[in-house]
């Protein structure tokens, strides 16, 4: 991960946006860095991440942690597919760039590398 993006309180330094419109998903300085190993889907429309029954994934480790599905800008989340719901973009639909575990009621996260950085 680029240092630049960490601020001295560690927190995200730049404001977060979605990869394909940058349509902003967090401002700055409203999430902390989580380092959890996690299996996401493919990038892909809403409908076709909340349909697939055994999509590809991909193991991603670094994401933006926040506590409170409000601090976000824009995000949408997908219907439940098991015990999570996953995060896409508000307005192009595109994700899932994170995910929100149903049993971590107070847990939402961003993959770094499904976001840009601004």
């Amino acid at each position: 991960m680029e240092q630049s993006l960490l601020s001295e309180d560690g927190r995200n330094a730049r404001a977060v946006v979605c990869q394909r419109c940058r349509c902003r998903v967090l401002s700055a300085g409203v999430a902390t860095l989580a380092r959890k190993e996690v299996l996401l889907p493919l990038m892909r429309m809403k409908t076709l991440v909340a349909e697939a029954s055994a999509p590809e994934c991909e193991v991603l480790v670094e994401h933006w942690l926040v506590h409170d599905m409000f601090t976000f800008e824009n995000v949408g989340f997908s219907k439940d597919v098991g015990s999570v719901k996953y995060l896409v973009c508000a307005d192009c639909e595109v994700g899932p760039i994170g995910w929100h575990s149903l049993e971590e009621r107070n847990s939402f996260y961003v993959a770094l590398e499904r976001v840009q950085h601004e």
